[in-house]
């Protein structure tokens, strides 16, 4: 064990049949490059309020920001962001616009993140 505590192979045999399954099972680039610009939109505090806030239920814009205490404005920037990263979807009724988690995924990996958070 390194000091850092982290193992390190104290050989430099190359175990080819690991390395060739492991570089088989990667998703393909393009598909980390989505997941990483996924993580971005999920690593901001006010996104994941606005997320927190939307697992309740469909929400508009003036009751998130009289939630989490922001104006209107500043929410709108954020849903905007939010909605381009595929995780919220809107509803207009009449000129109110309500706003819901995109799917059930956006709530299991807002709920995986709690729970992990929370051990």
């Amino acid at each position: 064990m390194t000091k850092s505590g982290i193992c390190a192979c104290h050989s430099e045999e190359v175990h080819e049949a690991v390395v060739k399954s492991l570089r088989d099972s990667m998703p393909a680039e393009e598909e980390i490059l989505h997941a990483a610009e996924l993580f971005k939109a999920f690593a901001d505090a006010t996104r994941l309020r606005i997320l927190t806030t939307l697992m309740k239920g469909e929400i508009c814009v003036c009751d998130i920001a009289d939630v989490l205490g922001m104006t209107q404005s500043a929410i709108s920037h954020q849903l905007r962001l939010l909605k381009n990263a595929h995780l919220i979807r809107a509803r207009r009724e009449g000129k109110t616009v309500f706003y819901a988690l995109a799917d059930s995924h956006v709530m299991a990996i807002l709920a995986c993140a709690t729970e992990h958070i929370r051990e």
